[in-house]
């Protein structure tokens, strides 16, 4: 009985000596950078899929259980973590789950959310039109400003309205 209560009293001041330390530290400045612990590179980051099928599992090995399979390639995907040759990813919808790196290109692609959306040859609303995608076309990314990024798909090219692109941050400039 003697043990478990000293186990339990260990817990909790290391707990509170946790807390403790949390407090005392100066707080994240928004511009600090989270690197991942194996790539070194930022997380959460954009990347695509590289194959035309790729396993998603439960967790990061061979032996966690396939939950499902992506099948569409050059779909972008968001890193939320990192594990070995594992990357823990989501797709637009949040649905996520760990891939083999393998898998992923850091090729850069967006998602068109906003239907009969007009690629326009400049950054401007008032732009002639190059091409109309439709929902849920993957283009390739090129550039971005704060508020168009530079498209390509379906061997057309144009400018689009940021907001209306899944697989870019709205703050991200591109050049």
């Amino acid at each position: 009985m003697f043990s478990w209560a000293k186990t339990l009293c260990v817990a909790v001041l290391c707990a509170g000596a946790a807390n403790a330390q949390e407090t005392n530290e100066a707080p994240a400045d928004a511009t600090d950078v989270v690197l991942g612990p194996e790539t070194n590179l930022p997380m959460p980051r954009y990347v695509s899929l590289k194959a035309s099928e790729a396993n998603v599992r439960r967790g990061p090995s061979l032996t966690h259980r396939i939950d499902w399979v992506f099948k569409r390639r050059d779909m972008p995907l968001q890193v939320v973590a990192e594990y070995g040759h594992w990357r823990r990813v989501i797709d637009r919808d949040g649905q996520g789950g760990w891939v083999h790196y393998t898998m992923l290109s850091g090729s850069r692609t967006v998602i068109i959310d906003e239907n009969m959306m007009a690629l326009r040859t400049r950054p401007d609303a008032g732009a002639p039109e190059n091409a109309v995608l439709e929902a849920g076309v993957i283009a390739k990314l090129d550039e971005c400003s704060l508020t168009w990024c530079w498209l390509e798909a379906g061997g057309y090219k144009g400018w689009a309205p940021k907001g209306v692109l899944w697989g870019v941050e709205a703050d991200e400039v591109r050049e």
